[in-house]
Formats: structure tokens, sequence, C-alpha cells
């Protein structure tokens, strides 16, 4: 409110009027001690303890003021109009006792002046106020000075240790300030409205004094504007809040600053030394940030969340500012991206994000793909004897490390002490690792890089895995026992043995091998293809179209076969 522009005057020639009752404004007053009544005595009742300036003559005032005669009795008094009695001092416009009684005042300085009939209305008096050859008295309170040929006081009291921009003409700023008169009282203040003054600098849209007090401020600067009045509101004043002829003190915080030609700013705090891919339009990152404003006010944290933000770049799923900042990042990369509010969140703002800020990401990239991305697989070891490679179908037994792209540990093998053993092939494992782990011989080591989409999407594995994580395994293959041929299917159509966990596990050791298995399918396909061939044989037999003695051959095997596996669905 108290610095917005508008139209002002300087201010006007001297008048050479006295205190005139038609004015409605009694003239006060200058010699130190109470002494007779033909001299002008002066008592300092009350001094501040800072006096920066003093009137002189030329000086502008603004005071209070109560006017007695000596029995007490008040003629006159500027409280009674709620409004200060401002002139310019030493010009005549005063009598001459109060000319005299103001020079060398302090703005809140208070004074008790006795002023001499020779050095006030004389043997004529007022007519109807102030009688002929009347000794006066006044109360005095200064509360303003200025003069003519001020100019804007700048008093900074803070500046930050870095200032890498300062404010120039047509910037957007926004500011936090008390505004008080001379005296100290408070007029305004943005911080009583808990929101900040958001303005241009430098073409107009302020007084002329705050525009050129604002000019050269850092963010984080602290500074005290004082203006005068032809530089703020004039004679005018600006409302009920700020009288005519006032002089201006502004307490003001800067907290932002930008241009409307300004771009995003990019600041690199940590690349990495290997950086084989970067990111582009299309890519989807994931990230941890912090996200403050210019002056360092917190408003968001993925940390605080303890998960990473997760976005595809480029495609406008993220502000402008922030899809143009993540390109060209490297996993692992350590970035501050500062985005001005028209690539950001405007002059609307959102949440607690004010209007027209501009907004500072301190970004770590974690991880990036792209949808188009197929498994990566770097060989690091190939033993002598590569000829046998790992196929569909194939018995695997093999070692691993699984990390993620930032090289945070998720499982491993090796620390659990035994192997992770699949059938390659078989859905055991996400389809990246099952393509990573084909035409691989024993003995070898590999990188595999495994892309969300053929890990575990979207989801991820909760506790485990994050969502939509690149997963990077080192992997060492120790074992492979060659599988069935493609193609090759058994089926058990029979009710299953109450005993079967036995029959396989023939040492009893209570656990079943690999070769304990496939030795137990191997005899139960072999026992299976006799009894399909006997079964064929009886056919024939009660066909009559096999001779009695062939018949006679099979009759005993015949019944026992009915009577075992007649029940089962065999024959």
């Amino acid at each position: 409110m108290a610095v917005r522009a508008r139209s002002w005057r300087p201010p006007p020639p001297p008048l050479l009027l006295l205190l005139l009752w038609v004015t409605g404004q009694a003239a006060p007053v200058a010699g130190l001690g109470l002494g007779s009544d033909t001299e002008l005595q002066i008592e300092r009742r009350f001094v501040p303890d800072e006096c920066p300036r003093t009137v002189h003559s030329g000086d502008f005032v603004r005071y209070h003021y109560v006017g007695t005669f000596p029995d007490g009795q008040k003629f006159d008094s500027s409280y009674d109009r709620d409004s200060t009695f401002n002139v310019f001092v030493g010009k005549g416009q005063l009598i001459a006792g109060m000319d005299q009684a103001l020079v060398g005042m302090c703005v809140n300085e208070r004074r008790f002046v006795k002023i001499p009939p020779k050095l006030a209305y004389g043997s004529e008096g007022v007519s109807g106020v102030i009688p002929p050859n009347s000794v006066l008295h006044f109360d005095v309170l200064l509360m303003d000075i200025w003069n003519s040929e001020d100019q804007v006081q700048v008093h900074t009291y803070f500046k930050p240790p870095s200032c890498s921009r300062t404010i120039q003409v047509s910037d957007f700023v926004r500011y936090h300030y008390n505004g008080t008169f001379l005296d100290g009282t408070l007029f305004d203040s943005s911080h009583n409205r808990m929101k900040t003054y958001d303005t241009y600098v430098g073409i107009g849209w302020l007084i002329p004094g705050m525009d050129k007090g604002l000019l050269g401020m850092c963010v984080g600067e602290k500074r005290i504007i004082t203006i005068p009045p032809f530089l703020a509101y004039g004679e005018d004043g600006d409302g009920k809040d700020i009288p005519g002829q006032a002089s201006l003190v502004f307490d003001v915080a800067l907290l932002d600053l930008h241009n409307p030609k300004d771009g995003i700013s990019i600041e690199n705090k940590v690349v990495p030394e290997n950086c084989e891919r970067r990111s582009q339009s299309g890519d989807f990152l994931r990230y941890h940030y912090n996200g403050t404003l210019l002056d360092g006010t917190f408003f968001d944290s993925s940390y605080s969340r303890n998960r990473t933000f997760d976005t595809y770049i480029g495609q406008g799923y993220v502000i402008a500012g922030m899809d143009e900042g993540l390109l060209g990042v490297c996993i692992g990369e350590k970035r501050r991206i500062v985005v001005p509010p028209h690539l950001a969140y405007g002059e609307e703002g959102r949440g607690n994000i004010p209007g027209s800020a501009v907004l500072v990401f301190d970004i770590h990239v974690i991880d990036f793909h792209n949808p188009s991305d197929s498994i990566s697989i770097t060989s690091h070891y190939k033993p002598p004897d590569c000829s046998v490679l790992s196929k569909k179908g194939d018995y695997l037994k093999y070692h691993y490390n699984a990390s993620l792209l930032d090289g945070t540990l998720l499982d491993s093998t090796w620390n659990l002490g035994k192997t992770y053993n699949i059938v390659l092939g078989s859905g055991q494992v996400v389809l990246g690792m099952d393509m990573g782990l084909r035409e691989m011989c024993v003995g070898e080591k590999r990188t595999v890089i495994i892309p969300p989409h053929l890990g575990y999407g979207e989801a991820g594995v909760d506790g485990e895995v994050p969502g939509s994580a690149v997963l990077v395994f080192d992997i060492e293959l120790l074992e492979l026992v060659a599988g069935l041929p493609e193609g090759y299917m058994f089926v058990w159509n029979g009710e299953v043995s109450a005993n079967l966990f036995e029959e396989i596990d023939k040492d009893g050791d209570g656990e079943v091998l690999l070769e304990e298995f496939s030795e137990y399918i191997h005899a139960q396909v072999a026992f299976f293809l006799l009894l399909k061939t006997v079964r064929s044989v009886l056919r024939e037999v009660e066909k009559k179209e096999l001779p009695v003695d062939g018949f006679n051959q099979f009759e005993n095997t015949s019944v026992m076969w009915r009577r075992n596996f007649k029940s089962k669905n065999v024959l």
C-alpha cells in the first residue's frame, strides 16, 4: 500500500503566511532556559538517544503543539485537529520566536517554549484569539524533517556473503517491509499481512523513492530506505494512512528477484567421472530433490517422503523449467536448477509456493531409462572353454549381486552363502534376468542392466525394490545342467503317491537333488512307455488277432497291471 506509485509534485514556494487564525493554524517556536518574559526561552523536556539530523533554516518540518497563555488557558492545539503543523523553517512562514525555537530540534524531541510578544504577535495580537502583548507558551513535539535538496537515503544493515545478482531496472521483486514515519510510527507492514509485496522496479509501479531505493539489492539483503515526501506521496499523502508532506522510512528484506527475460540457470555440483549416457527428452527419471525459494525458505523435499520423484522429461509432466533442467544429466549427478516463475508456477503459485516465486531445486539423479530400452549385457570374464551355452530349459546355479543404478545394494546370494537356482525360461525370474542369463557358459561373469519394464515395473517390490527402478545384476554362472529337448513335456495324469518325496529322495538326506528328480522322472517315463506297449498288446489279444501263445505270454502280466493301474486311468 505505502509504496505504490502516485502522482506527486514538489513542495510549493513559501506562502509568506504568519500564523493566522483564518488558516486554522496557530504558529508555534527558539533561547535556552526560562528567564524573563522579554526573551525567548526554551526548555528541552525530552531529547531522543539518537539524533541523526536536526532542524536547520530552510528545512520543512511537521510537528505537533499545544499553545497556551501563561495562566494555562489553551488558545490552540494541532492535536485537536488531528493533524501536524507543516511548514518551512526560517522563511517567514512562522512567528519569529517559533522560527528560532525549532532550529536544532531532533525528530521526537519535545520542547517547552516561551515566546515574548515582540517575537510573537506584538501589540496587535490576533483579534478574538490572542490579546495584544501576549506571552505565548508552546509545548512542541517534532515529528518530521526534510529539505527540498534531500535524496533517497539507503542504509544496508545486512548483506549476505554471496551476492551473485542485484536488482536492476525492469526486474520483478518480492520483498517484505515495515513502513514507518520518521518518528517511528508504523503505518503499514507486509509482515502483518503475511504476504510479500511483489512488483516490478523502475517502471513506475512504485513511488519514485522506492524505485530508486531498491536498486542494487541482493536477495537476502536488508536495508532501510528513507524517502522525502516529494519522492513519496507529496502534499496530498495517501488516504488516512499517510499524511501530506510525510517522510517515509521502509525497512526492507529482499526475498526474491528475477527478470521476465530470465531462463533457467544450472549449477553442476557433482558430475560423475564416468558418464556413459545423458538424459534426453522422453526418458523416465528417478531423482531426489530439495525445493526452496530464492531466500532459502524450504517448500518441499522428496527426501522427507523417503521416495524419489519419478517422471518422464521433455513431455510436460513437470513444470517447464524442470523439464529443461533435467535434460543432459548423468546418473549420480547432483545439480542446482533455478527456475523463474514464468517457467514454474507463475503469478498464482501453488500450495505453499507463493505467486511469482523463483524456485531452487537441488537434485540428485538416481537413475533413468527409456521405454524403448532393452537389457544391457557386459561380459567381464569368459573361461577358455566356453562352448556350452545356457538355453531355455537348462537348470542353472549362479551367484549374483543386485543393486540400483546409483550403487544401492538390494540383494546378494554371496551374502546369503547359497546360489540361486532356476530352470531358464520357466518364469522363475523377471523377464530381463531370463534374457540376461541366456547364452552364458559356466564360469562366465557378466553385468546385466535391466530396465523396469523388463524388471519389476512401476510397482516394484514393496520394501525391497523401488517402483520404476533400473536394476543391475553382477552374475557368475557356477553350474549348468542341460534341460529336456525343446517341446518335450511330461504330464502326470495319475494319483500322486503319498510317499512321493521319499520315493524321489533315494539317498534319504531330506533333500531332492536335480539328479534324483531327473532319475525318478525318467523311470516313470520308461514305465509308462512300457504300459502303453502292453495296453496295445492286450487290445490285440482281446480281438483274438494274436495266437494263443502270444496271449499266454502276457496273461499273467496283464492281470497284474489291470489290478494295479485300472483305478489310476492308465489303461
